[in-house]
């Protein structure tokens, strides 16, 4: 390879893998396997090493990923930068590490060998046995801040028992059980939200979700693994996590003290198959050098630790025929290709079937009927086809030819700009779409009415149901004229329907089926807008101010509601009796009646909690700055665009303190209402004085 070549290949390299290590750490949605991106990075490594005078500091061989991406949460430096680990899947570079640290070091050591859990990077800070913060790794500098979603994981204590320091840090992986990725993953599906890719992707998706309160329902656990020699003094790494366990911190008791490379061998041996049976990912093993003082002494890289590798495990495939493939149409009217395969057993159960996403994954793959393809599973959970075994490919075989019109209905298929997938855009005529909005509509995350797929089936085939409103239109009378309808399920059915109209309203949301809003997305546009009014009238504008929305989903909302059927429907809706806006708790004070306020930037609380504040004391929260505005209240890293537009327009701005000392010597509820927007010139000359 010459010079020029070399420059060429290394500038490639430098920006397939940041593009995918932005994909791994912050939208937490991989296009490629990490074994394609540790080869893609070791010839990076090669490369710049043969052409030292094209490497630079900002080479994704030199500096780790970041996690950070979330202007929600509020950074923090780290104490001790968090590095990444050097890794491989040869056992001759683990000897090759092994070597190297025997000539360095002038005394005997050991390993502690630890298995590699596959979820997100986490250091926990605690003062006097209580948690103080919690970080992610963010670029290994700096974190983000998410110590009250950490609050809400089980296994990590609050306050801690013993003889623990003062003070200390200690560094471990958020992680995500199979049985929990399994329930997520399967809502996910109903509710047509992508996958997460495996559990990794899910923990760290989990971690910086908005509600707290959420991350706790997603039944994330905690393994720490590692306390920086700087923030306490033990002989070895092995002592210091007894000490750790002692405490009260989960600790894995699947470490092994090792004297040699054969001992490290077996070990890796042993887990490279007892893996499969955890309740949770591996996808690899640490080996890291025990003795502290010999840590010091081999010291770190730019990147990595010199003391410590990782020994990572292949993902389990298998090679089988694929028999046929399907083209399966979603509620949304996705167009999903799914591969029907030769049964094969894979990581101990029996694989028969395989999405293929999208056309443009048909087409990288350039897979066949016939052709035999390698399948593993992502995360050891979800199936997924590699590749295609080109040497068995039978004689004749031809590319499948992706439907242009729907399987369904019939009508020709559409795809968006930046989309991938094909959709059916009959969304109210098809009929798979139709009965599918149905069932969502019913389910029990949703309106949770006692129903399933066979009464919708029944109800639509005879025409009696064809949008969500026509449900409170049934009657006893005719539900006992069907077949197999008695009297008393005619009426527990009723009195489901009934009862759903108590449904709170971000679940009402969620079960319109809005394309791409699902559970939590529905919970934040509720809690931000208030009402479905609100909802239907907000301005892309206003939809991409709230936190989880992108500018996707905002288009798919605006698009719904831009639909007069949908305007029709939910005006029979409301006619039904179910709930279209939030239950507003009665006001505390009147110290902010009349008053607008925008919120912006991250406070003590999470911003629903203020905008809850706001309200319980009279007050309105706006999503945007306009004349009408009285005050923005802004926290930690206020968004640039709303102080700018603050200032242009006079409006003034107060911090958390300012606004608490408002709200604290409010008048009760009872007393008489504040002016009327906007604010007067004196409160306005009050509030500049407090700033």
């Amino acid at each position: 390879m010459g010079r020029s070549e070399a420059q060429q290949r290394i500038e490639e390299l430098k920006a397939v893998l940041w593009e995918n290590s932005r994909r791994y750490y912050v939208d937490n949605a991989p296009t490629m396997s990490d074994y394609e991106y540790d080869q893609l990075m070791h010839e990076l490594e090669a490369l710049e090493a043969a052409y030292p005078e094209y490497a630079t500091e900002d080479s994704p061989t030199r500096r780790v990923g970041s996690d950070l991406g979330r202007r929600e949460f509020v950074q923090y430096p780290h104490q001790y930068p968090m590095l990444s680990l050097g890794n491989t899947y040869n056992i001759g570079e683990i000897e090759e590490f092994a070597e190297r640290a025997s000539k360095t070091l002038e005394t005997g050591f050991t390993y502690s060998c630890e298995l590699k859990f596959d979820g997100t990077a986490i250091c926990l800070t605690y003062r006097d046995g209580r948690l103080f913060r919690a970080l992610t790794r963010g670029d290994g500098v700096v974190g983000d801040d998410v110590t009250e979603n950490v609050r809400h994981i089980a296994n990590i204590p609050q306050q801690l028992h013993g003889d623990f320091p003062p003070e200390f840090e200690i560094r471990g992986e958020i992680l995500m059980p199979y049985a929990s990725f399994d329930r997520l993953n399967e809502q996910r599906a109903r509710d047509e939200e992508p996958l997460f890719a495996n559990p990794r992707n899910a923990a760290s998706g989990s971690l910086k979700l908005l509600d707290p309160k959420e991350v706790g329902r997603r039944g994330l656990l905690c393994t720490l693994y590692h306390i920086p020699a700087q923030s306490l003094t033990f002989a070895t790494h092995s002592q210091a996590l007894d000490a750790a366990a002692r405490w009260g911190l989960p600790v894995s008791e699947e470490r092994r003290i090792c004297r040699d490379i054969s001992e490290i061998e077996a070990y890796i041996n042993h887990w490279d198959t007892a893996r499969h049976s955890l309740p949770y990912a591996t996808d690899g093993i640490v080996i890291k050098i025990n003795e502290t003082a010999c840590q010091v002494q081999l010291g770190y890289t730019s990147k990595f630790p010199r003391w410590a590798v990782a020994y990572k495990f292949k993902a389990e495939e298998a090679l089988t025929p694929v028999l046929s493939i399907d083209y399966q149409v979603g509620r949304t009217g996705a167009v999903t290709p799914v591969a029907n395969l030769e049964p094969v057993l894979l990581s101990g159960t029996m694989v028969k079937r395989a999405t293929l996403n999208n056309a443009a994954q048909m087409a990288l793959l350039d897979i066949r009927i016939g052709d035999s393809v390698y399948v593993e599973k992502g995360g050891e959970i979800i199936p997924k086809i590699t590749r295609v075994e080109l040497s068995r490919r039978p004689a004749g075989t031809v590319r499948p030819v992706f439907p242009t019109v729907c399987p369904d209905c019939g009508t020709p298929l559409v795809k968006e700009e930046g989309e991938a997938k094909f959709f059916c855009p009959n969304t109210d005529g098809c009929p798979t779409q139709a009965k599918g909005r149905l069932v969502h509509f019913l389910s029990r995350k949703a309106m949770n009415v006692i129903a399933g797929d066979a009464t919708v089936e029944q109800l639509y085939n005879r025409g009696f149901v064809r949008t969500p409103a026509d449900f409170y239109d049934l009657t006893a009378d005719l539900l006992v004229s069907l077949d197999g309808w008695k009297e008393r399920a005619a009426k527990r059915f009723l009195d489901s329907l009934s009862e759903s109209r108590k449904v709170p309203f971000d679940r009402v949301l969620f079960a319109l089926g809005i394309r791409y809003v699902g559970e939590t997305t529905a919970k934040e546009i509720a809690a931000h807008f208030g009402d479905i009014d609100a909802v239907a009238s907000a301005t892309l504008e206003d939809l991409l101010a709230v936190p989880d929305v992108g500018e996707v989903i905002a288009r798919s909302v605006r698009a719904y509601f831009d639909d007069p059927r949908h305007g029709i429907e939910i005006e029979r809706l409301k006619a039904a009796g179910l709930q279209f806006s939030m239950v507003r708790k009665e006001a505390v004070s009147t110290a902010l009646a009349g008053k607008t306020i925008v919120i912006s930037g991250s406070f003590s609380v999470s911003r629903d909690e203020m905008k809850a504040l706001i309200q319980a004391h009279g007050g309105k929260n706006s999503t945007s700055v306009s004349s009408k505005t009285s005050w923005l209240l802004a926290g930690t890293k206020p968004g640039p665009e709303k102080v700018k537009k603050a200032a242009e327009l006079g409006v003034p701005q107060i911090d958390e303190a300012t606004f608490r000392a408002m709200i604290d010597g409010g008048e009760p509820a009872s007393a008489e209402p504040a002016r009327e927007d906007p604010a007067s010139e004196g409160e306005m000359n009050l509030f500049s004085g407090l700033l």
